[in-house]
């Protein structure tokens, strides 16, 4: 299970996002703060993998808190999750290392998004080894697990889900090696035509790449990758 503390000076709020995060497989909230003396405290007594931290907090801002988490030591991940929307706070965030930038007011579906980025993302990193080296493929899964598949519905071509778009790519994300598109209707569970119908879809807007095998027939068999670029 990953560890997250929610961070909100909002009481409502913070409930709401506790209550999305505890919707989606493998996230467990540990705890609610609302300051950020609050936070610290939490991090120094509890487990923490993961903080979903507000900018705008009444002791001090949340990237003030972030320098201070690494200052003290404190190397839980950061997912910033504000109504701050100018440049210069978005660009310090980076700079401070939140891996993730969620803007208020955001849905359900735009949180469980990044929080299924993060997962792969450690899950990548597991498969590595802390201690272990990385090839550039590797490296290349880690830094593009966020970049998810994220499109508005309203981008989506008709029939298609942003549910489904996230499950395939999550899926292409965590495979070893190209897949075709009966493996990936195999791993996803959905059918064959809806998982061509969804690969052709994000192939042709460049968020996998294709490749051919030729077989003992002859004829080529479509293998699908998600795209590190993308």
């Amino acid at each position: 299970m990953i560890d997250v503390l929610v961070v909100d000076d909002d009481f409502h709020i913070a409930e709401i996002n506790a209550a999305y995060v505890a919707q989606v497989r493998g996230f467990r909230v540990i705890g609610r703060a609302h300051t950020a003396a609050q936070a610290l405290a939490t991090l120094e007594r509890a487990h923490v993998d993961l903080v979903l931290l507000d900018h705008y907090l009444p002791d001090e801002t949340g990237l003030t808190l972030v320098r201070r988490m690494r200052q003290l030591g404190h190397h839980a991940d950061v997912i910033m999750v504000t109504a701050a929307r100018d440049v210069a706070t978005v660009q310090a965030a980076m700079r401070y290392g939140a891996l993730q930038y969620l803007v208020k007011p955001f849905s359900f579906a735009g949180l469980r998004a990044r929080l299924d980025g993060y997962a792969a993302m450690r899950r990548t990193l597991d498969g590595v080894g802390g201690r272990g080296e990385a090839g550039q493929d590797q490296v290349d899964r880690i830094f593009s697990a966020f970049k998810i598949a994220d499109a508005p519905r309203s981008e989506l071509p008709k029939g298609h889900s942003v549910a489904t778009v996230a499950l395939i790519r999550r899926t292409l994300g965590e495979a070893q090696r190209p897949l075709s598109a009966h493996e990936v209707a195999e791993r996803t569970g959905v059918s064959r035509s809806t998982a061509q119908r969804y690969l052709k879809y994000l192939e042709r807007t460049g968020h996998i790449s294709l490749t051919l095998k030729y077989g003992d027939t002859g004829r080529p068999e479509h293998r699908y990758a998600w795209a590190a670029t993308t």
